[in-house]
């Protein structure tokens, strides 16, 4: 389980669109559509790159969270339509990060990531 990066992509994305979709409805979107449409600032691969690049930009990052997000990153998965391969790839590393920090129960680093991101507004 914890060799496979695209195994930690695939549940970060999930822990990292329950962040969202909480911080969007605590915030007071309510409307089905207008969720959707907001959500799309964070968990698209193109705004998931973004705010990698600003985690990276800020050095809020460790060394060891670098490498985990390379590690995702060079995964060879599946391709997208919905963006260019770098910014999918950038996107994936994003996501095996938060996987991987929530299979080593590191919760509190998962929150202070999602706090980063979110903060951005």
């Amino acid at each position: 389980m914890y060799e496979n990066p695209l195994v930690m992509a695939y549940m970060g994305d999930t822990i990292y669109e329950q962040y969202i979709r909480e911080f969007l409805i605590r915030s007071g979107v309510v409307k089905i559509g207008d969720l959707q449409k907001r959500s799309l600032d964070y968990v698209s691969a193109k705004s998931q790159r973004r705010h990698l690049e600003r985690l990276e930009n800020a050095n809020f990052l460790t060394e060891e969270e670098l490498d985990i997000v390379r590690w995702g990153r060079n995964a060879k998965g599946a391709k997208t339509k919905h963006a260019d391969i770098v910014t999918y790839r950038l996107a994936t590393g994003l996501e095996a990060l938060i996987g991987k920090l929530y299979f080593d129960n590191k919760n509190e680093r998962i929150k202070e990531i999602m706090e980063f991101i979110i903060g951005e507004e």
